[in-house]
């Protein structure tokens, strides 16, 4: 199973233009995820690693919203 973090640090790893990391989404299967981790830390609460899986997602998601918003200042700059 890929989780958030997984599939950001493919697009990472394998390069990409700004349209690309702006347009990028996690699968179905991974935000399912990511959500059921959620779910669970307020019903009931997590066990370590699925603690510490969804702090790397968390961390993730920072990182991409930062980053997409880098990229939309470069495609501005481009088409100013």
């Amino acid at each position: 199973m890929n989780t958030i973090y997984d599939e950001a640090m493919d697009l990472l790893a394998g390069g990409y233009t700004p349209e690309q990391l702006i347009a990028f989404k996690a699968s179905e299967e991974a935000s399912r995820r990511f959500e059921e981790l959620i779910a669970k830390e307020k019903s009931e609460g997590l066990l370590p690693e699925e603690t510490a899986e969804l702090d790397r997602v968390m961390e993730m998601e920072r990182v991409l919203s930062r980053a997409k918003a880098q990229a939309r200042v470069m495609l501005n700059a481009k088409a100013a």
